[in-house]
């Protein structure tokens, strides 16, 4: 099993701009990338036909995201969601990469529920392998809540705010801030992005004291809380049907080996857009997914620097946080 180095969190508030990684012309190309030769092919292939985004436009926005990502990636198992064809084309999940990638790239071990057959997670250590995982097709990138080293304790806790197909975004941003509202009146700072799809997730640090179990059970009761406050329009059924048309209010992204698209990952929408880490008044009527993506991210993250940094920070104190909302239920 690979490991890797301990992911970084004291990348600089500004990092000078990177020119592209590929050139505009050729068709296969390769780098060298800490010291491993990938190989880039099909880069003119279309995977956003709509905009006529290509394989090489994707790759590109990787190349200058990493510095802002990998923080977030780094010693991570990841589940790859692949689009080798684009936006439009089949795609699958991909947990097992055992004997399928390069001998370079490190993996960790699991078994499925289902059998007893040795299986590998990929683990994203560096730029290459970033960069690896998305030559493979992977528009979107999916990290483990927790690293390798500490691989049953989550390093933050996400409540996922997913609408259902009607629902008024605005809505969604009122459940945002109720959210982060009740957190702090737990004393709990969170931190919002955008899904990059159609909701918002809200993260607060754990540190890696704790388990999934304590994160997750920990996420239920905020849920309940809140939706308790908002009950027209929000859910914590998981069923569908159940729902009945409103937010989800998702505590469940806290099991082991759930994942959600990253920080600064493009999604396979229309548009590239990015899922976007925002200050919280920027929480608020007029807010669009759509207003981040992979033309304008990188302006963004230049002149403001990584927002959602504290995520990877100490850790709440999750035993008097239990302990003040359990008083509220």
């Amino acid at each position: 099993m690979g490991a890797g180095p301990r992911a970084r969190t004291d990348w600089p508030k500004r990092e000078s701009a990177r020119t592209t990684l590929l050139n505009p012309s050729d068709e296969s190309q390769t780098r060298n990338i800490n010291g491993h030769d990938l190989n880039f092919t099909h880069l003119s292939k279309i995977f956003w036909p709509k905009e006529k985004y290509t394989k090489r436009d994707l790759l590109n926005y990787y190349y200058q995201v990493a510095p802002y990502i990998l923080p977030y990636m780094n010693d991570r198992p990841q589940s790859l969601n692949r689009h080798p064809n684009g936006i439009t084309g089949p795609s699958f999940y991909q947990k097992n990469v055992l004997g399928k990638v390069p001998d370079w790239i490190a993996t960790f071990p699991y078994h499925s529920a289902e059998d007893k057959e040795d299986k590998e997670f990929l683990v994203c250590t560096d730029e290459a392998s970033l960069l690896y995982m998305i030559s493979l097709g992977c528009i979107e990138v999916n990290p483990w809540s927790s690293r390798v080293e500490t691989p049953d304790n989550p390093d933050w806790c996400i409540i996922d705010l997913d609408p259902a197909k009607n629902t008024p975004f605005d809505k969604v941003i009122e459940a945002a801030r109720v959210t982060k509202q009740i957190l702090e009146t737990a004393g709990i700072t969170s931190y919002c992005k955008t899904s990059g799809s159609t909701g918002l997730h809200i993260y607060f640090p754990l540190g890696a004291k704790y388990t999934y179990e304590d994160s997750k059970e920990f996420a239920r009761m905020v849920v309940t809380v809140v939706q308790r406050q908002l009950p027209k329009f929000t859910s914590i059924e998981r069923p569908t049907a159940l729902r009945k048309g409103k937010i989800y209010l998702d505590f469940l992204q806290n099991r082991p080996q759930a994942t959600l698209a990253t920080a600064y990952s493009l999604r396979p929408k229309p548009g590239a857009p990015v899922s976007m880490p925002l200050h919280w008044e920027e929480v608020k009527k007029g807010l669009r997914i759509q207003d981040f993506h992979i033309h304008n991210a990188m302006a963004r993250l230049k002149e403001q620097g990584d927002i959602f940094k504290p995520v990877l920070g100490k850790g709440i104190n999750l035993q008097k946080a239990v302990k003040y909302f359990s008083g509220l239920l």
